[in-house]
């Protein structure tokens, strides 16, 4: 690519990093909507390219915990308006007026939510069309599947603005190899959509018009499972991750013993042998 490009292309990248220009900001900076066991949280703030702000870490927390615990839950989908999925923190408020306690609170609750999204007892996919920068790169790193559009990129550009993607590096460090997520973070250079499915970053990359329905298509097939497996499942393959190999398989075996104690588990076993679908509880209850 000519330098030329690379320029212009550095400067789309900073400019998404930063907080977008334009007076206000709506009302609600994400939008819940739940139907059928799909709960869709929508990244709302656009003007401000759907900056992770306090307020809207606040608003993404408050929307990830609503009823979680409700049987009608089953995934959860982040997705946004706009043609930026999230640029990652809004910069003024990382400036020399606010002090080190506000900066210690915005960064803290950002951890908190990204570690949050792997803690949730649901799966839970980034629906991305657009442009994922820094913490909304992180975002995208946290969750548990990512479906993305072909016009998609990612990309940690904090490096060219004197403020390396730390937190954002933890994430993208856990889902890409270490070279390719270095190279990002130390040339702030975008991965494309397709670049991103190679290495991992992403679950699938599909044309636009298909986004929508490639998502809602997983998010219906993970419906059809039992809530209270899937939980089980979930914490498990995280925790079993962070373990040595034989620690991970003396873990996993005793989960998959009391994976059968679960009502749901035998009920499962009992629908594939009668040739039958299985009728979940979705609860943690033991067959008795």
């Amino acid at each position: 690519m000519a330098a030329a490009a690379l320029w212009r292309l550095r400067r789309a990248l900073t400019a998404a990093f930063s907080s977008a220009a334009g007076p206000g900001r709506p009302e609600k900076l994400t939008v819940r909507r739940q139907a059928e066991g799909v709960r869709n949280i929508i990244l709302n703030n656009p003007r401000r390219r759907n900056a992770l702000s306090l307020s809207m870490l606040q608003s993404l927390r408050e929307d990830l915990l609503h009823d979680v615990k409700s049987k009608d839950l089953r995934v959860i989908i982040i997705s946004a308006e706009g043609p930026v999925f999230c640029s990652g923190h809004d910069l003024k408020e990382l400036s020399s007026e606010d002090d080190v306690k506000h900066h210690s609170q915005v960064f803290e609750m950002c951890a908190e939510v990204m570690t949050l999204i792997q803690k949730l007892p649901v799966p839970v996919i980034a629906k991305v069309n657009g442009l994922a920068t820094a913490a909304g790169c992180q975002l995208v790193a946290s969750c548990d599947i990512a479906v993305a559009s072909e016009k998609s990129q990612f990309a940690t550009p904090g490096v060219n603005i004197g403020l390396f993607c730390s937190t954002p590096a933890v994430a993208l460090g856990r889902s890409l190899p270490r070279k390719v997520a270095l190279e990002m973070l130390f040339t702030g250079e975008p991965l494309s959509a397709q670049e991103a499915l190679m290495h991992g970053l992403v679950s699938k990359v599909v044309p636009e018009d298909k986004l929508e329905e490639e998502t809602m298509k997983i998010s219906h097939k993970i419906c059809e499972s039992s809530k209270s497996v899937l939980a089980l499942g979930k914490a498990t393959f995280y925790r079993q991750m962070a373990q040595d190999l034989d620690t991970a398989y003396k873990m996993t075996t005793q989960v998959m013993v009391d994976n059968l104690t679960l009502r749901d588990g035998q009920e499962g076993i009992e629908a594939f042998i009668q040739k039958r679908k299985p009728v979940w509880a979705h609860s943690q209850d033991e067959k008795k």
